[in-house]
């Protein structure tokens, strides 16, 4: 097996203020002017456990995430131009909604919702993005 290297033009990004990865994979990767965010689950950074309750505060948890990454990467979530959402049961999709509405505010990026059928550690709510890094 060859060793294989990040290109010189592809910039991760790490940040104590959300999840360190669980696996071999960057919390994000920072591409010309776009930054690609991996999905962020319902860990608290501090513990690295699921955060307590339901699909309501596993889905605030999961933005918070996501938020922390992105101003790690020097985005921010009015630049967010695409995510993708994974849902373990679409009939949690009104309540995600909610909070997801709330969360972008008047922005409103391009966006897929999905219901799998599982999660990794079996959370219910994951969330991806692409976001650009201009100004």
């Amino acid at each position: 097996m060859s060793a294989v290297t990040t290109h010189s033009s592809l910039r991760p990004v790490t940040t104590e203020n959300a999840p360190a990865a669980i696996g071999p994979y960057s919390q994000a990767i920072k591409a010309g002017d776009l930054v690609f965010v991996s999905g962020c689950i319902p860990l608290v950074p501090s513990t690295m456990q699921i955060v307590a309750g339901g699909i309501v505060e596993q889905t605030t948890q999961a933005l918070a995430n996501l938020r922390a990454v992105l101003e790690a990467s020097g985005s921010d979530v009015g630049r967010v131009v695409k995510t993708t959402v994974f849902l373990k049961n679409m009939n949690d999709f009104a309540a995600v909604n909610e909070i997801y509405a709330g969360f972008f505010g008047a922005h409103k990026p391009a966006r897929s919702a999905v219901e799998v059928a599982r999660l990794p550690k079996d959370v219910l709510f994951e969330i991806e993005c692409i976001a650009s890094l201009k100004n």
